[in-house]
């Protein structure tokens, strides 16, 4: 399903904002409230709204006689009163961002923000932020566009998780691979989802090492025994506290005065 609809209500209204002030407006004016609860009263001078209140903890509307819209937001209200109503109506909206494909259900476009959604029958894909979204040409075999994302290694896996599981082909490249550097822990690093995906101590909660994996392809070892990631950023070991190689800690350069 479309994620939500916009409302719309054009017209001559009064608008009366109260808060820290109060003002009031007349004109023929078009409002739009968002299905995230953001209103903005717009009039034809300028781009910036006449009124607006951004994620209103509550929006309640009446029709029965004319058209009021009531929106509040901690110590902020908004009240809008059509006295001549233009017209009123919901239309259907989605997301929008760039089209990285074509959805196999139901043949509308695949566009990317905050994830992959369709724009047609809704259907949402969560990605990492870092992911790059592959051409039609390289197409799982479900359909949908696949997804290079670095963890450690180069993965091509499809959009969908359930076809291909990202977190399953890192769990098979690196599960067990590294020991945990706690001093006096035998435990070996498992590859684990915690919010993101981590590489934590086999003993926890006893031990209660982990770290985040990077966003990058490994290119060596660090002086602790753990990897180190060639990352957007530069080279940096899988426990980020860590010094990067080749550089010494204050304690070290410190320790040579």
């Amino acid at each position: 399903m479309i994620d939500d609809a916009i409302r719309v209500l054009a017209g001559d209204c009064t608008v009366i904002t109260e808060g820290t002030d109060r003002q009031e407006y007349r004109g023929r004016m078009t409002t739009v409230v968002k299905p995230d609860n953001t209103v903005l009263v717009h009039d034809i001078d300028g781009y910036q709204p006449v009124a607006w209140l951004t994620r209103a903890d509550s929006v309640s509307s009446d029709r029965a006689d004319g058209f009021t819209l009531v929106a509040k937001k901690d110590t902020q209200t908004l009240r809008i009163a059509a006295h001549d109503q233009d017209g009123f109506a919901h239309y259907p909206a989605s997301v929008a961002g760039p089209v990285v494909g074509t959805c196999p259900d139901c043949g509308g476009a695949l566009v990317r923000s905050n994830g992959v959604h369709c724009v047609d029958c809704g259907d949402h894909y969560g990605v990492p932020t870092d992911a790059t979204i592959r051409g039609d040409a390289s197409n799982c075999d479900c359909g949908l566009p696949r997804m290079r994302v670095e963890r450690g290694l180069a993965f091509d896996v499809c959009l969908d998780r359930d076809c291909e599981s990202l977190d399953e082909a890192v769990s098979e490249a690196f599960d067990r691979e590294w020991n945990c550097p706690e001093p006096d822990c035998d435990g070996d690093l498992r590859i684990l989802r915690r919010g993101g995906l981590i590489a934590g101590c086999e003993h926890y909660p006893d031990c209660d090492t982990g770290f985040a994996m990077p966003a990058g392809v490994i290119d060596g070892q660090c002086r602790c025994g753990l990897p180190t990631f060639d990352t957007g950023s530069g080279t940096r070991c899988l426990d980020a506290t860590c010094d990067p190689i080749g550089e010494r800690s204050p304690e070290q350069a410190t320790g040579d005065d």
